[in-house]
């Protein structure tokens, strides 16, 4: 971790409103100018029936997103705090309309979805979206309306977050390059790979902003920091669900020469960047780790694929899997994202009993913590529950305290021991 005396200006420092705005006067283009002509060929002649198919689950989601940014973005515009913050925004919002006209053309004109109106093409993609992509969609629409009753720097802060470093930086721009790679790659849809190429330049810019943005309210106030903490342990585990293809067929990535962890790697590695961009490395953060930091970025990718395909995380659809090898899995992430500043006095050992899975402990010393099967014969503090009321908690489905009250997670241990789960562990 660097220190005061160590730490180099972030890059966002570097970056002005001005030039920001001017960049977007400079890239302007058109959506309708488009055409569409040699895609609608290629269409129907180049690309296999799996392969058309996989596109549009792909697209659907762009198409989707562009349309639900550019909904949202006013109460952002309000909230900014410098004229010259509310200028860009505006622009970004005209940007993301055009994008989603963009989007809309190519799949009505092109795949021959929806009735040629914006909202018959949305309404004909909404049952193909994702869980994932739902639920990060959806918080969109609730910050946008809280975003409205307060204006404040954190709530701000955790806006920007969301908007743009979450959906733009590590969902959309990795999407954007695995999409015109494989187009670039087999010189397929001409029309198509123009609107991406002036799509993906405006979405730099827009994460440019944000990633500026960011820092300057996190130095303006220090509570921002730990909104942006929150924000990101709250929607990060939701992500890895965004890109789950049909039946989990990854061929519905594979055709197109790139797998599931090696986009869920490029995200993860964005995500980082872009808040050490902003002066605000995950390592830095208040509180537990919203992601395990110790790992490669592809370890990250294949942990939470794996632990989503577990029924670990995610959207529940049947009965958590208790393997010894997930469970393996699923403490040693709880290990790897136990709070750094836990402030605890004495090494402390938690244990987890289950009446119907092998039971787990964590011993937390000093710096250092480890995960082992087994009942530990000194446990600081024992947690009683079902192995699935257990993952519903630690998957985010359940609200811990809701459990605690009904019964469905019972801890045992001394008044100060218990109240050092929350600090150690945290949400």
């Amino acid at each position: 971790m660097s220190t005061p005396e160590t730490r180099t200006a972030p890059a966002a420092a570097a970056i002005s409103y001005d030039d920001l705005y001017a960049r977007w006067e400079q890239g302007n283009w058109s959506a309708t100018a488009i055409d569409f002509g040699e895609d609608a060929r290629q269409w129907r002649e180049e690309l296999t029936d799996h392969e058309r198919r996989a596109a549009l689950w792909n697209y659907n989601l762009f198409f989707w997103g562009e349309d639900a940014v550019a909904d949202n973005l006013s109460p952002y515009i309000d909230a900014a705090p410098l004229e010259e913050q509310k200028y860009f925004l505006t622009t970004q919002q005209v940007d993301e309309a055009r994008h989603a006209v963009f989007f809309k053309r190519f799949m009505h004109e092109v795949a021959g979805v929806g009735d040629g109106t914006m909202r018959g093409g949305l309404q004909e993609i909404k049952p193909q979206l994702t869980w994932g992509f739902r639920k990060v969609f959806d918080r969109l629409d609730t910050m946008a309306d809280e975003l409205r009753k307060d204006r404040s720097r954190p709530k701000l802060a955790a806006a920007i977050t969301l908007y743009h470093v979450i959906i733009e930086a590590s969902l959309a721009q990795p999407g954007q390059h695995f999409i015109t790679s494989y187009l670039q790659q087999r010189d397929l849809l001409p029309g198509f790979r123009e609107g991406m190429a002036n799509v993906a330049r405006d979405e730099q810019r827009h994460i440019a902003f944000g990633v500026k943005l960011l820092h300057d309210l996190a130095e303006e106030d220090p509570r921002c920091r730990h909104a942006v903490a929150g924000l990101l342990r709250e929607v990060i585990p939701w992500t890895a669900s965004v890109l789950i293809p049909p039946n989990w067929d990854e061929t519905y990535v594979t055709c197109f020469g790139m797998t599931l962890d090696e986009l869920g790697a490029e995200g993860s590695m964005s995500l980082e960047t872009k808040l050490r961009s902003a002066g605000l490395p995950l390592d830095e953060l208040p509180g537990p780790p919203p992601i395990p930091i110790d790992i490669p970025h592809e370890e990250r990718a294949r942990r939470g694929r794996e632990l989503v395909q577990a029924g670990l995380l995610g959207e529940k659809t049947r009965p958590p899997s208790s393997d010894p090898a997930d469970q393996a899995l699923l403490f040693d992430t709880i290990r790897r994202s136990i709070n750094p500043r836990h402030g605890l006095e004495r090494p402390m050992t938690f244990q987890w009993d289950f009446p119907d899975a092998q039971p787990w402990h964590v011993v937390v010393d000093n710096g250092n913590a480890r995960a082992e099967p087994g009942l530990a014969t000194d446990a600081d503090v024992t947690l009683r529950a079902r192995w699935e009321d257990f993952v519903d908690v630690t998957a985010g489905r359940v609200d811990p305290m809701r459990a605690v009250l009904t019964r469905r997670l019972r801890p045992r241990g001394r008044l100060r021991d218990l109240a050092a789960v929350p600090r150690v562990f945290g949400r």
